[in-house]
């Protein structure tokens, strides 16, 4: 019984990645299209999220730090949610709402992008983050699922809403994972063409 569990795990985070595939496309092309516009006009990515979406707002930052998969120059992002001290002093003066929103009017700037992350959408630290990058004339790429909670309301048409049709956090994080990886991969692929192999096989003979 538990091997069939751990297999439907399996298939049930397929069957969403491939319907994903579908419908999703187009609007993580238009995340990657934001993030490549701030970055290579001399702005940056803050990204943020709560419990595992912080884990994954922490990785994509690593990513563009550092490298995805090929070598290429630094590119400007980081996390809010990695800095221990500076939470916590923010949520014991202020409140935990504001953890994220103060972060954002203290480093944000126009042409700067918010990368927010959030299963529910209903976050309030979350809320608080996007009202700041709006007051900074910051784009904002959201990240949730289900129907995109209250966070989906706050948007503007400038910004880009990555909403995946799923109610269990699990599969909606599993998504999520793999929208950054394709952000990453087509900012990549933007800055640097595609790697060898990819064009080895366009070029090959059918």
């Amino acid at each position: 019984m538990l091997l069939q569990r751990i297999q439907q795990q399996f298939i049930d985070s397929a069957d969403l990645k491939y319907q994903c595939a579908q419908s999703l496309a187009p609007v993580v092309e238009a995340a990657t299209t934001a993030v490549l516009a701030s970055v290579t006009g001399g702005g940056k990515v803050l990204t943020c999220g709560n419990g595992a979406s912080a884990a994954a707002a922490q990785h994509f930052a690593a990513s563009f730090v550092g490298r995805y998969e090929r070598e290429r120059p630094e590119l400007a992002a980081f996390s809010l949610s990695s800095d221990a001290a500076v939470l916590t002093g923010i949520a014991t003066d202020f409140d935990a709402r504001s953890i994220f929103a103060r972060q954002v009017r203290a480093l944000g700037h126009a042409g700067d992008v918010l990368l927010a992350l959030s299963t529910s959408g209903s976050s309030a630290n979350m809320l608080a983050a996007v009202e700041a990058a709006h007051e900074r004339d910051m784009t904002v790429v959201a990240l949730t699922g289900a129907r995109g909670g209250r966070l989906a309301q706050l948007l503007r048409d400038t910004d880009v809403h990555v909403c995946v049709p799923h109610e269990l956090p699990a599969r909606i994080l599993e998504v999520h994972h793999i929208v950054l990886h394709c952000i990453c991969d087509g900012v990549d692929a933007q800055l640097l063409g595609l790697p060898d192999e990819l064009n080895n096989e366009q070029e090959s003979p059918s």
